[in-house]
């Protein structure tokens, strides 16, 4: 598919959205698995927006890619903001999950929300951007 690009604002959230809809429709995804993956990617782009460009005082783009291959859809999700290894977050643990909202610490479950709807999730770091690659098997 042809990437994506939109500015590094909440307003972008939508498109995005509806672009990983497309990708997921046109790789033959189950409803389920789609909208899995369309959670992971917002968590990702909300972390990019909120926390790598606007608490960073940044200004940037978003570009999302999707490939199709008889296998898997892989999508790829870039920023310039500040440099951040969703993979090297620490976990939100079991005992965490299981507490009462109030009392649970502030964060970490949008990286965990992510990083369990996907079949793989893997950054890395090229140049100056910041490279996310979420991968959802196909049943064939």
């Amino acid at each position: 598919m042809e990437p994506l690009i939109v500015s590094g604002s909440l307003d972008s959230l939508g498109k995005i959205g509806q672009y990983i809809m497309s990708a997921g429709k046109e790789a033959g995804l189950e409803k389920k698995a789609s909208y899995k993956l369309r959670l992971a990617v917002d968590e990702i782009a909300t972390n990019i927006i909120t926390h790598g460009y606007d608490e960073a005082g940044l200004a940037g783009d978003i570009s999302i890619q999707a490939e199709i291959n008889e296998q898997n859809l892989t999508v790829y999700i870039e920023d310039t903001a500040i440099p951040y290894d969703p993979t090297q977050a620490e976990m939100v643990t079991e005992e965490t999950l299981q507490q009462a909202l109030e009392k649970r610490p502030m964060g970490g479950l949008g990286v965990y929300l992510a990083k369990d709807s996907v079949d793989k999730f893997m950054y890395k770091r090229v140049g100056d951007r910041n490279r996310n690659i979420l991968v959802v098997n196909r049943v064939v």
